[in-house]
């Protein structure tokens, strides 16, 4: 799987994950922006110096990198970045959004700041570099985005509100830029990686970090954004394992008069998985409730 003559811009890749991804992607053949804000663990501080560092492996080892500092919260740093990859190389064909911060606390400890900052970074991050790639891969009819969700925002976590409603909110980004993307054939999917980096290692004994080695869940990053990539994937990855996250549909029920007191009385059929399905869109949806509609009026 080569990727020689594509360029990408991976954010966060002054470490952990980002950098796995940038040197993967590299090796392989493509031009690397590595964008690092440089700051610690909560969002605090500013640094070239980790982009910097990993832009030099890809150099040492015989690649083309160039470092940016752009904060994934300023439109203008963001556009900045762009402009100067483009200039450089004429194209951008993939872009990782990997840039996060923490600032854990139970719901009732947590300021709203705290709340504020992680959704800024994490969501509309994402959403400012999407936008700030999105005509240039439209008018190329190429593109593949890749979203960075989490098992806290797919299944909650303790501690982790302001992550967790911003890790899924990327899913539904992610969700609606596929469908509008495809006749261009910009693919956008998200990764929920699980892998030993600054934001892991206070959460699990060392032993099991041991085995989470971020290269592992790379293969899985570098297939997302292959010329063979799916679309509107979610790709659960860490340890060498692989599986996809769904949001399914269940067949549930149809009443012409409810109530809720036949909600309560029907909650078990309504609530029962066997043949759910997954919708094609939100549309599908909506055409399930009309269908059942349907069916109930003409029987």
């Amino acid at each position: 799987m080569r990727f020689d003559g594509k360029v990408a811009i991976i954010t966060g890749a002054g470490g952990g994950l980002g950098r796995a991804y940038a040197l993967e992607l590299a090796h392989r053949g493509a031009k690397l922006v590595v964008n690092d804000l440089g700051g610690s663990l909560d969002g605090s501080g500013r640094s070239s110096e980790a982009a910097d560092r990993v832009v030099d492996e890809i150099r040492a080892a015989g690649g083309e990198a160039m470092a940016s500092g752009a904060s994934v919260t300023s439109v203008a740093d963001v556009q900045a970045m762009v402009d100067a990859a483009r200039n450089r190389w004429g194209r951008i064909d993939i872009l990782v959004n990997n840039a996060g911060v923490l600032r854990d606390k139970s719901f009732a400890k947590m300021e709203i700041e705290d709340f504020r900052l992680v959704m800024d970074v994490h969501l509309m991050g994402a959403a400012i570099c999407s936008k700030a790639v999105w005509d240039l891969m439209r008018e190329q009819n190429y593109g593949r985005i890749v979203m960075t969700t989490s098992s806290s925002g797919l299944y909650g976590n303790f501690g982790q509100a302001n992550y967790g409603a911003a890790k899924m909110a990327l899913v539904g980004l992610m969700q609606t830029l596929a469908i509008e993307g495809a006749k261009n054939d910009i693919r956008v999917n998200c990764i929920a990686p699980v892998a030993a980096t600054r934001m892991t290692e206070n959460l699990m004994a060392e032993e099991i970090l041991a085995r989470l080695q971020p290269e592992a869940v790379a293969a899985g990053l570098v297939y997302l954004v292959s010329e063979g990539a799916p679309t509107r994937t979610t790709l659960c990855a860490g340890a060498g394992g692989f599986e996809t996250a769904n949001i399914t549909l269940t067949k549930g029920i149809y009443d012409e008069a409810p109530t809720p007191e036949l909600v309560a009385a029907r909650f078990a059929e309504i609530a029962d998985r066997t043949d759910e399905a997954v919708p094609e869109n939100g549309g599908g949806q909506l055409r399930g409730v009309f269908a059942k509609a349907m069916a109930g009026a003409a029987a």
